[in-house]
This record gives C-alpha cells, sequence and structure tokens, in this order.
C-alpha cells in the first residue's frame, strides 16, 4: 500500500516548496473554488466541450460497471474449473465442460482489458476539456496582469506572479485529475463495490470492510498532513539552497575578485545540510505512511477472507466466492494505495488555484471609462493643468504642475532625484491617473479617452532599455509588429545602428541575449531609439535616455535623439543638462513644483537652481577631461621610457 508517487530531489522539492508558499490568512471553502472553476470546465459556448464530459462521465460510469463485474467472471471461471455446478454451466458433456471454464477466463481477460480501455478512453476525451480549461485560466490571468497598474508590478516579484499563474494552471490539472477523474470514479467505485458485497455476501462483510476503508482514509489524511508539514521543512531548505547557488553563479565574478569560493561552498553545504536532514525524516514519514496502510488494509482483507474461508468449509460458499472477495478488495486497494498522493496534490491544487482567483480578483487601478472613444491627435499639443499626484497620501509628488509642450516643439524637464521628473511620464502614459488637475493632448483629457489608443500616439526611449530574448529584427518591429523588413531596416539606419548589425554575423536575426545583454547600452539605446522611430508617434517621451551613457556615445546617441525629435512634439526628461541646451523651453523641477522655466540662455542668466546644477556638471565634466587627459600622459611617458622608445612618439 504506497502512497510513493513522490518524487526526491532538490528541483522537485523545489516546485513543491514554490507552489507550497502560496497560502491565504482566510482560506475559502474548496467548494468556492471548485464553483469558480466549473465555468472553465464546462464553457457555456463551447457545446462540443460540454459534450465530452458527457462523454467522459458516461464512459467512467461503464469502466465502474466494467470494474465491479470482472470479480464475477473470476468467480464463474474458478467454480467451473473447480468442477464446482454453481459456476452457471447447465450443459454436460465433456465439450461443454471444457468450453465454458475457458470461455469465463477469457470473459475475465477481455473484462480487464475492457476496463483498461475504457479508463484510457475517458482520459482521451476529457484532456481536451481540461487543457482548454487551463488555457483559458492562463490566458485570462495573463491579460488581467498587463491591465493591473505599475503600482501593482513595483510591489510584487515579477517571478512570485509567473509562479503564481504557472502552479494556478497546474493546480488546474490536479483538480480536474484527481476530483474528476480520480476522486469521483473511486467513490463510485466503492459504492458499486458495496452493493456487491452487500448482495453476494452479507453486511458482516460490508461492515469489515467499511470499517477498513475509514480506518485507512483516516489514518492517511492525518498521517499526509504530518508529511506536508515536513515536506515544507524540506522544499524551505531546497529553496534556500537553490537560492544560494544561483545568487553566488550570478555573482560568479564578485566571488572571484574576493577568492570567497570556499565561503561560498561552506554557505551552500550548510543549506544542503539542512535539506538533507529534512528530506531523511520525509522518506521516514512515508516508509511510516506505507506501513500504517499496509497493517490497516491487510487485516481488513485478512478477515473478509477468514470469513469466506469459514463460509467455503461450512459449504455455504464457493470457492469461487472465495476469489471473489479477494479479488474485489484487490482492486479497490489501487484507488487507496494513492488516496495520501491524491490529497496532498489536490489541497495543494487548491491552494494554487485560489492564489490564481486572488490575482484574477485583484482590480484594475488605471480603468477606461465604459464607452470611451480612442485619442484623435490632430496636432499633438500636450498640457497639464495644475496636476497634482501621490503615490501615498501622505508623500505628494507633484504639487499643482502646469505647462504645455506645443505641438512640433521640444520642453525639457530636469531637476534634482526625487523632484517627480519621471512621474511625468508615467502620468502622460496613463500608468496611473492624476489625483488632481488633469493631463490633455489637443485638448481632450486623457482619462476619458482609451489608454491604448494614449499610448500608441506617444512613443518612448527610456533610460534603461529592456529588450526581448530575441532577435535585433524583432526587438525593433515591436514598435509596429506589422512592418515590412524594409522598414525595419530604414529605422535602423535612422538610428545610426544599421552599420553595426550589419557587421554582425546573423545581421538583423542576431539574438540580443536576455534582456539585451549581449549588446552595449549604446546599442541598446539605438535599437529602442529605431523601435520608436518604427512607432512613428506623434508625441515622443525622452526619460533620461543617455543618462547611463558614457559622454562619447551620448553625442552619438543625442544626435539619433535630435534627428527623432524633430517634427515632433518631445517632452524630454533629462539628467544631463548638456542634452536639452536647445530644448524650446526648459522647465525646473524641484519638490515636486515648477521653480523656474526658460531658455537655457535665460536660465543660466537667472542664476538660479539651473544655474547651479549647470556649473556643477561643468565642473564634473572639466575634472573628468582633465583626469583623461593626465591618464593618456601618463601612458606616453611610459611609452617614451621604454627600451624601445618610438621615434613617432617621441617627436
Amino acid at each position: 500500500m504506497s502512497t510513493s508517487a513522490e518524487t526526491s530531489g532538490p528541483s522537485a522539492a523545489g516546485k513543491a516548496g514554490a507552489s507550497g508558499a502560496i497560502k491565504r490568512p482566510d482560506e475559502r471553502p474548496a467548494i468556492h473554488t471548485i464553483r469558480q472553476l466549473w465555468p472553465y470546465i464546462w464553457p457555456a459556448d463551447r457545446p462540443d466541450l460540454r459534450a465530452r464530459v458527457v462523454g467522459a462521465l458516461v464512459v467512467l460510469v461503464i469502466a465502474k460497471l466494467i470494474t465491479v463485474m470482472v470479480p464475477f467472471f473470476y468467480k464463474w471461471a474458478t467454480n467451473a474449473l473447480s468442477g464446482n455446478p454453481a459456476a452457471g454451466a447447465a450443459a454436460t458433456g465433456t465439450a461443454a465442460l471444457l468450453t465454458v471454464p475457458i470461455m469465463l477466463v477469457v470473459a475475465y481477460g477481455g473484462g480487464r482489458i475492457m476496463l483498461n480501455v475504457f479508463n484510457q478512453l475517458r482520459d482521451a476525451l476529457f484532456a481536451r476539456v481540461s487543457e482548454h480549461a487551463i488555457r483559458q485560466l492562463g490566458h485570462r490571468a495573463f491579460v488581467h496582469m498587463h491591465r493591473l497598474s505599475l503600482r501593482f508590478h513595483l510591489q510584487r516579484h515579477t517571478g512570485g506572479l509567473s509562479r503564481t499563474m504557472d502552479h494556478g494552471m497546474k493546480g488546474v490539472d490536479a483538480i480536474v485529475d484527481h476530483i474528476i477523474l480520480n476522486t469521483a470514479p473511486t467513490l463510485l467505485e466503492f459504492v458499486l463495490a458495496a452493493i456487491v458485497i452487500a448482495w453476494q455476501f452479507n453486511l458482516t462483510y460490508l461492515g469489515v470492510i467499511v470499517a477498513t476503508i475509514v480506518a485507512y482514509v483516516w489514518f492517511t489524511i492525518v498521517a499526509s498532513n504530518w508529511r506536508i508539514a515536513l515536506r515544507r521543512t524540506m522544499n524551505a531548505s531546497d529553496t534556500e539552497a537553490n537560492s544560494k547557488a544561483v545568487d553566488s553563479l550570478l555573482n560568479y565574478e564578485t566571488v572571484k575578485y574576493f577568492g570567497n569560493e570556499d565561503m561560498e561552498s561552506a554557505r551552500y553545504d550548510v543549506s544542503l545540510a539542512r535539506y538533507e536532514a529534512a528530506s531523511v525524516k520525509t522518506w521516514t514519514s512515508l516508509a511510516w505512511l506505507n506501513i500504517g496502510q499496509t497493517v490497516i488494509f491487510t487485516t481488513g482483507m485478512t478477515v473478509c477472507m477468514v470469513l469466506s474461508a469459514v463460509a467455503i468449509l461450512n459449504g455455504t460458499q464457493s470457492l469461487g466466492d472465495f476469489v471473489m472477495i479477494n479479488a474485489l478488495l484487490i482492486q479497490l486497494s489501487f484507488p487507496l494505495n494513492f488516496i495520501g498522493t491524491i490529497y496532498r496534490e489536490l489541497k495543494q491544487g487548491l491552494a494554487d488555484v485560489e492564489a490564481m482567483f486572488d490575482l484574477l480578483e485583484v482590480p484594475e487601478e488605471v480603468q477606461d471609462k465604459p464607452g470611451a472613444p480612442a485619442l484623435a491627435v490632430s496636432e499633438g499639443t500636450v498640457r497639464f493643468e495644475d496636476v497634482t499626484f501621490h503615490y501615498d497620501v501622505e508623500r505628494p509628488i507633484l504639487k499643482g504642475v502646469s505647462f504645455t509642450v506645443p505641438a512640433g516643439q521640444t520642453v525639457a524637464i530636469v531637476g534634482p532625484s526625487g523632484a517627480g521628473k519621471s512621474t511625468i511620464s508615467r502620468l502622460l502614459f496613463r500608468f496611473y491617473d492624476v489625483t488632481g488637475g488633469r493631463i490633455t493632448i489637443d485638448g481632450t483629457d486623457i482619462r476619458d479617452v482609451t489608454q491604448k489608443s494614449v499610448r500608441a500616439a506617444i512613443g518612448m526611449v527610456p533610460q534603461d532599455t529592456v529588450l526581448f530574448n530575441d532577435t535585433i529584427a524583432y526587438n525593433i518591429r515591436y514598435g509596429r509588429p506589422g512592418a515590412s523588413e524594409e522598414e525595419v531596416r530604414e529605422a535602423a539606419r535612422m538610428a545610426q545602428i544599421a552599420g553595426f548589425i550589419e557587421t554582425l554575423p546573423k545581421g538583423y536575426d542576431t539574438e540580443v541575449g536576455e534582456r539585451g545583454l549581449k549588446l552595449s547600452g549604446g546599442e541598446k539605446q539605438r535599437i529602442a531609439i529605431a523601435r520608436t522611430i518604427l512607432k512613428a508617434p506623434p508625441i515622443l517621451v525622452l526619460d533620461e535616455a543617455t543618462s547611463a551613457l558614457d559622454t562619447h556615445t551620448e553625442r552619438e546617441i543625442q544626435g539619433a535623439l535630435d534627428r527623432v525629435s524633430k517634427g515632433r512634439t518631445t517632452l524630454v526628461i533629462a539628467h544631463r543638462l548638456s542634452t536639452v541646451v536647445n530644448a524650446d523651453e526648459i522647465i525646473v523641477l524641484e519638490g515636486g513644483r515648477i521653480v523656474e522655466r526658460g531658455r537655457h540662455e535665460a536660465l543660466i542668466r537667472e542664476d538660479g537652481l539651473y544655474a547651479s546644477m549647470w556649473n556643477r556638471q561643468r565642473e564634473a565634466a572639466e575634472a573628468a577631461e582633465r583626469l583623461r587627459q593626465v591618464e593618456e600622459s601618463d601612458t606616453l611617458g611610459i611609452v617614451v621610457r621604454g627600451p624601445r622608445p618610438a621615434p613617432e612618439v617621441v617627436s
């Protein structure tokens, strides 16, 4: 009697651990989760799938009827072979006596074949139903997560969300498999077996079997709950070990810089030791569970066999009755073997699906108004009118900000860190809604139109360009997925990245790696610019697009940005003031308020915050340039003092 449909080892445990971590303080009844899941299993718009559910249930009933019939053939064949007239063969003669036992044996074998065929047919019919449910629920969760606000995603780990989705979809499979395809058929089999036993034998047998099954199930549930606690400890240890291993390998260079390989190995071994101890306890508990199950079921089975043996000796039962009760009990043992696994996985599956439904119930912070039209951009004038905003009520970010970006002109937003610069771009994209005032495009409040149309009208080149782990062509074409190959190449040429791409062995089919890590910062920025060029938006936002680049690369990228922004309404959020000297207007933010505004030359003359920031950045740039010249001079000196000075260098 084994519930040992177990997986061992760190990877399997880690998966279980991640799944097991999904808990709610106010767990709802399992029936509530199943009720939420039911529309996906019985979809109103898919009569073909509902027909499959009905067909699977019919096949399931047939399979269980065959299950309880098979022991009858076993009984009749045994009686026929033992020469007992109770075999049901009324025919006489040698041929008949030979034919009946053989036919009964064949019928027994055929019954077992049909039992397996109908079980497999049931699974095949239900496969499309369960997979469709998983697909629909997974798609709904994916769409919902993209609709949730930036605030939601900043407060949660992306890996945790993907695990919730992954485990939720696997939980659907577990519920369908264990409730519909295992638990329900097992209960039906128990009922049919109870009817057969009460009819063919007597209530004493039925009482023994019922008591055995109740004791077996009770013991299995109690022991499984104990084992679940042990497995959580094992999973936590495994997760800790895996986290340390991954963290150490991701920081491989740092480990080498400080020569801390031994320290990392020791930390990892401590976690492995915890996992080892917890794993031993888990396997030991499995052994005790199997022993207890074996003792309970075998005791009940032995009692029934003894009762049947005594009845045979008394002449009230045949040898066929003895093998029939044995066959019935053995068949009942098969589903009982997995009751511990089913209970644990069903409990986990319900928790996983519940966590996924919790995710689906998270409200959308930013929503379109009912019947909101699409934004119609005629000129592209952007206006902030007395805008206030806060992430936290007690910490306002923007305090009555008003400015206009006229159509086709460039306005720059500058200021110290924390002034609210990047918040402005997030509000323009409607990642958040303003808490006061309004933002308009061509006089239309962006809250009155669809979010999709607002974002379609705006192009973004961010500070930290994150690329998809795909080809360069895919990442450029992301700006307009339907663009032709020639349009992609033209966008790359305008962004001054085409020459570099053409030098690569695979050209535009070159994989950029996860988050674009195979490319330099400048190359990624140029691809981001090409992507925005391909999108061809009337409004452009440059959110500190060059602040993470070195001075030489910045100058090259700035040239490309100037060409892209020409003729477009452009909002520049800048850290390096050298990138905004040609802006039509510069707005200086401090503490969420506009403290200065004007063109570069006028702001320098005012000798205020902007002039102070400009002077500091200029002094830093001059210091960096002097340091570079000193380093070049030192390098030159080393060459001159070498054993074989080159005349060209000396001169």
